[in-house]
């Protein structure tokens, strides 16, 4: 486990057992759930989380059709509607009968240790 860090807000690290890319930030890995450093404030900050957004949806196969493939496809875009980042999360097939729930959200927190008045705005 490593040592508190600072930096600027949307920094990011690999985490160093699912090789997932995550925020500098984080103490808990998001993909693999492992804990990455001690981190006596992690409470707190977990109770000041919040999900601006948080959609599910589920797809049911009609027994009488032939299988499906299916692609998740993840797009994040800028204020401008351009694209920043587009991910395959998932492959797969759904057979006759089958269903496959899938949910999104994004869980969101104030960066801390940064103050935008002195900072000025992140360009990506």
């Amino acid at each position: 486990m490593s040592a508190v860090r600072q930096g600027m807000p949307g920094a990011t690290r690999i985490c160093p057992h699912c090789k997932a890319t995550i925020l500098e930030t984080a103490s808990v890995c998001p993909a693999c759930r492992h804990h990455l450093r001690f981190d006596s404030d992690a409470n707190a900050r977990a109770a000041a989380r919040f999900s601006p957004l948080h959609v599910e949806g589920t797809i049911r196969h009609p027994p009488s059709d032939g299988a499906w493939e299916y692609s998740m496809v993840l797009s994040i875009k800028n204020e401008r509607g351009e694209e920043i980042t587009r991910q395959v999360v998932g492959v797969g097939a759904l057979f006759p009968g089958d269903e496959r729930t899938f949910t999104l959200s994004v869980e969101a927190f104030e960066a801390v240790g940064y103050k935008a008045a002195n900072k000025g705005r992140l360009r990506r």
